[in-house]
């Protein structure tokens, strides 16, 4: 099985299956003389971390990171830095079932038509469970964006929608995403989204999520041209997330209804410097950030293991019904939010390295007058 790495200076390899002895990831290329230690890393382990709250799974999880390699002195070396997090508390004897069962929505069908094997204990390396060595290389990530550009620049996610009920983005708090379980910026919507849940996961069932995602005080430049545009990988490393269908950028699928000049970000020279006056393009404009916030949005599915029964088939080629036991999140959105904050942070640390190789020595001798904000 190939392809478990992403990125290209800042590059990430994971590794480990949902119910093995441990999970973690290799980050390579970060730049030497950065300071890092676990506690770095835990907190945003600990935003992700299962059972925390009656919406999420019970599987109980402490997700302790720990650095094998890449930090001596407490600063990385700039050799690669191996994070792993051991797994306790698997229940291997809820998926015994389904060990010849395919259930519906999830990879068990393609996995075994792709590799003719699989790991059916919770889905293997296709589980959800992964998303925490993401989310263990994107605090390396901050870190690097942090030692380069500074503690303003900053990634924060929200979850803004669950089934069809939207927040008011008229009472957008993002003080208020860490003071709920379900990282709503919207305390009203919060209580509505709370007994929606509750009454999905006591009919067994589960649903979809709409999660929103933004950069800002990042310096205008990240991005290619062509192909690698920094709205493409952006797009690619939300869609990676387990169960993402859909991702925004900006105004997204809402430009399809609006006209060129309401579509345009007007432009201003105000004390010397480059002003924008909207941002429907989500900060990138031509693949290459404007140094606006950048914003995007991704549309995850409903949990697909539900205990409702749906049909399917089995590895002898029978007609079945599938109801899938054990412990499952009612709707995935909700610690999908730390995990959209990792891959950005990953993603922008990786364009921050690749941007500094080739740009930073005409700009060290050549600064215009629209560059000098950066």
């Amino acid at each position: 099985m190939s392809d478990n790495s992403f990125g290209t200076l800042f590059r990430v390899t994971t590794w480990g299956e949902s119910h093995g002895p441990a999970i973690g990831c290799v980050v390579d290329g970060c730049p030497p003389g950065i300071t890092l230690n676990e506690g770095d890393i835990q907190p945003w382990l600990d935003r992700r971390r299962p059972g925390q709250s009656k919406f999420t799974t019970q599987r109980q999880e402490a997700d302790q990171v720990r650095i094998l390699s890449g930090v001596f002195e407490g600063r990385t070396t700039g050799t690669p830095i191996a994070l792993m997090i051991e797994n306790t508390d698997q229940r291997s004897k809820d998926y015994s079932d389904i060990a010849s069962r395919y259930r519906p929505g999830h990879a068990d069908v393609t996995y075994d038509l792709k590799y003719g094997h699989r790991d059916y204990r919770g889905g293997g390396r296709s589980s959800a469970r992964e998303t925490a060595c993401r989310v263990a290389a994107g605090g390396v990530a901050r870190r690097v964006i942090e030692t380069l550009l500074g503690e303003m620049a900053t990634i924060r996610a929200a979850l803004v929608q669950i089934g069809g009920l939207a927040i008011d983005r008229a009472r957008w708090d993002w003080d208020e995403v860490n003071r709920n379980p379900l990282f709503c910026p919207d305390p009203v919507t919060a209580v509505e989204w709370e007994g929606l849940l509750s009454s999905v996961r006591k009919e067994g069932s589960s649903i979809g999520a709409l999660v929103e995602v933004v950069a800002e005080n990042f310096p205008a430049g990240l991005g290619a041209p062509l192909y690698g545009k920094l709205d493409a990988d952006i797009a690619s490393a939300l869609m990676g997330i387990n169960g993402v269908k859909a991702v925004e950028i900006g105004e997204g699928m809402g430009v399809a209804a609006l006209r060129g000049e309401e579509n345009a970000d007007p432009m201003r020279m105000r004390n010397g410097a480059l002003h924008f006056e909207g941002n429907r393009a989500g900060g990138i404009l031509g693949g290459i950030s404007t140094g606006q916030p950048i914003t995007a949005r991704f549309a995850i599915k409903p949990t697909s293991s539900i205990l409702v029964p749906v049909p399917s088939v089995n590895r002898q080629g029978e007609n079945i019904d599938v109801m899938t036991k054990g412990r499952h999140d009612p709707c995935i959105g909700i610690r999908a939010v730390p995990v959209a904050e990792a891959m950005l942070a990953c993603l922008l640390a990786d364009h921050i390295l690749r941007d500094h190789a080739q740009n930073s020595w005409h700009r060290a001798r050549d600064e215009s007058s629209l560059s000098g904000g950066r």
